[in-house]
């Protein structure tokens, strides 16, 4: 099932989840300029590092980019791999900021990712990891080219296609992570860059 959300009036309460789980999305929440004065500034002040990831036993490096930033030192450890986060910059606080303002959750660190390319991607997982909030709310900032963004049922395989927009706005929350898994699949069709910040709360 797929949605594009940039052709109606987007409803933030919808929930485009059939069931086991919430996501809602926002829509843009900022005007072009503004959306292209962000997207300026993450692509070139964040502390951009290729992700790392431990598979088989072997460990790789991405061509995908990662910043991991909070409020404080805190740990994260997904793929294997531990990071320690950079403490937030007043801008990413000020991003941070509208997130909790339309979402009226609040949150105490950001991952950032960086696909210079359609041809990079994100492969089918969950953000259901022992140091995030036990179903926390996740609120996804996106920048820069508009990229297809897929939901799948761990069990039944049923899937929901959304379209993610420059300067829009996606949250989930409630069980999802425990029962959806979700991926940013690559695409022949984008040639540009775009750049995701994940707002999320970790609790140890």
């Amino acid at each position: 099932m797929s949605f594009d959300l940039f052709s109606y009036d987007v409803n933030p309460n919808h929930n485009y989840l059939p069931y086991d789980g919430t996501v809602n999305y926002y829509g843009i929440k900022m005007d072009r300029g503004e959306a292209d004065r962000w997207f300026q500034y993450l692509l070139n002040e964040v502390a951009w590092k290729n992700d790392l990831a431990v598979m088989f036993g072997k460990r790789i490096e991405t061509k995908r980019k990662v910043a991991w930033y909070a409020e404080k030192p805190l740990e994260y450890t997904y793929s294997k791999i531990t990071k320690t986060a950079i403490i937030f910059t007043p801008e990413l606080l000020e991003l941070k900021t509208i997130a909790e303002q339309h979402t009226g959750e609040t949150y105490n660190s950001c991952l950032l990712n960086l696909y210079h390319n359609g041809n990079e991607g994100m492969a089918y997982h969950s953000d259901g990891e022992s140091d995030l909030k036990k179903n926390g709310t996740i609120a996804s900032m996106s920048f820069g080219a508009e990229r297809k963004f897929s939901f799948k049922h761990k069990l039944s395989g049923e899937r929901i296609d959304l379209m993610l927009h420059h300067g829009s706005l996606l949250v989930m929350k409630d069980e999802t992570q425990t029962h959806w898994q979700h991926r940013l699949p690559p695409t022949k069709k984008v040639d540009s860059p775009r750049i995701n910040l994940t707002f999320r709360t970790v609790v140890r």
